[in-house]
């Protein structure tokens, strides 16, 4: 099934999806033209990657993407802060980088847009990027509660990338 689509259309396909998921601007930024994919059994892209580093998985369930470290560091070059960014406490990046989730407690700033479910960067206060994952509350709802969860980490750049920069 997927080889009724050329290279191009399917490109054009995933842009389209980041740029309603992200805003105008996200798809070229994010995928390049050099994009490889991977299809499901049933002939849908699943994974997006370049080289051997995957930018991005389509959810099944909705269609929108679910970024690997790799599309983040993309999309956070793209984005200009605070945009989809949840920006955590020093003393806890490293655990945030080796794939830890990210508590509302050490939230210190984020994007009032952020709603629960959305794909988000967690960084640090000085726009490193540490991880991608999903916000479990709203933007306003991380700097509001003093326990539980904020953002489910889904992957990390680990301790070591962010403790070289």
């Amino acid at each position: 099934m997927s080889t009724e689509y050329s290279k191009d259309s399917l490109l054009q396909r995933i842009r389209v999806i980041a740029d309603f998921q992200f805003g105008a601007g996200a798809g070229v930024a994010v995928f390049p033209d050099e994009c490889t994919f991977q299809f499901s059994t049933t002939g849908r892209i699943r994974q997006v990657r370049l080289g051997k580093e995957r930018l991005a998985t389509v959810r099944a369930q909705d269609g929108r993407l679910t970024l690997g470290v790799a599309g983040a560091a993309r999309l956070a070059a793209v984005l200009a802060p605070p945009a989809y960014r949840v920006a955590v406490q020093e003393d806890v990046a490293a655990f945030i980088a080796d794939g830890k989730n990210a508590m509302a407690k050490h939230v210190v700033a984020t994007d009032d847009g952020i709603r629960a479910g959305d794909e988000v960067l967690v960084v640090t206060g000085d726009d490193v990027l540490l991880a991608t994952g999903a916000a479990l509350l709203s933007g306003r709802e991380m700097l509001a509660f003093n326990y539980g969860v904020a953002v489910k980490v889904r992957q990390g750049r680990g301790s070591e990338c962010f403790q070289a920069k």
